[in-house]
């Protein structure tokens, strides 16, 4: 099977705009620090690379929709690491807060 320019093109493009999210993933998911990572922003793009996959999907578009699916679980997996690393970080700074008990 030959792949036309167009195709090594978005291919390029998508490894790279995908590949960019990795170095996020990779420091948040060791440092378990999500103190500065938007909650919003990530269910955002959580929404819009799902609907890019459903479109390379329906457009039979293999660079869109390889690109999409990997994409996908890099910024599901930043979204549920912002919501599960965000709520323990809330939960101990409440105990924190709480007087010591005696």
């Amino acid at each position: 099977m030959e792949l036309a320019v167009t195709e090594y093109i978005g291919l390029v493009a998508g490894t790279l705009t995908t590949g960019a999210y990795l170095p996020q993933v990779w420091r948040t998911w060791r440092s378990k620090t999500v103190d500065d990572i938007s909650l919003a922003m990530y269910w955002s793009m959580t929404l819009g690379v799902g609907l890019w996959l459903v479109y390379g999907i329906a457009i039979r578009a293999a660079a869109v929709v390889i690109a999409n699916a990997v994409c996908l679980v890099l910024v599901a997996s930043m979204l549920r690491m912002r919501i599960r690393y965000g709520r323990r970080a809330r939960e101990d700074a409440a105990r924190g807060q709480l007087p010591p008990l005696q």
